[in-house]
């Protein structure tokens, strides 16, 4: 079977987070630089490999002062980690819409597993004749399992910032040439 190479569309895609600040609302931020891609088979995504790779410094939450805490050494440490990276290790297919994506998070050095929840868009062909697919991917994860320590407290003695922290991903891939 002929497989099927992918690239992310950074100008058609978004990846956001979420997190508690001060247990009483969320701040959302987002990454402006990325890339990824995955490699499926001709007829699906099913068992598709897919990687990606954010920037750190990259991070914008609309307030750069906020932004240069989070790339300091109290989050997410950007000049020793420049990068927080996935790799698949299962790709499944639930029905026509949902899959299951398992793989790992390699985020200030520590990489675990993570499960993520991933709606497929469909595809379509775009203006120029290239084939594009949709998925909107969503799950959490606990700062500290990849030392994101940061455990200042407020007056109550709750933490300032949230433990868990919600990914939102609107990836538009594009399916590469193929090559003879």
């Amino acid at each position: 079977m002929r497989n099927t190479k992918w690239v992310v569309d950074p100008a058609h895609s978004e990846v956001q987070f979420k997190i508690k600040h001060l247990v009483i609302s969320t701040i959302t931020g987002s990454f402006k630089n990325f890339k990824g891609g995955a490699t499926s088979d001709m007829g699906d995504f099913e068992n598709a490999e897919i990687h990606f790779s954010l920037d750190v410094n990259s991070i914008d939450t609309n307030q750069s002062m906020r932004d240069a805490h989070l790339k300091s050494a109290d989050f997410f440490d950007a000049e020793q980690f420049p990068h927080i990276e996935f790799r698949s290790n299962y790709f499944h297919k639930i029905n026509d819409e949902q899959y299951k994506l398992n793989g790992y998070l390699t985020l200030k050095g520590i990489t675990k597993p993570i499960e993520l929840d991933a709606e497929f868009g469909g595809t379509e062909i775009d203006e120029q004749g290239k084939r594009r697919a949709g998925f909107e991917v969503v799950g959490r994860f606990g700062r500290q399992e990849f030392g994101l320590n940061y455990l200042k407290l407020t007056e109550s003695g709750r933490l300032v910032i949230g433990e868990d922290v919600k990914l939102l991903a609107n990836i538009q891939l594009i399916q590469e040439e193929e090559k003879f």
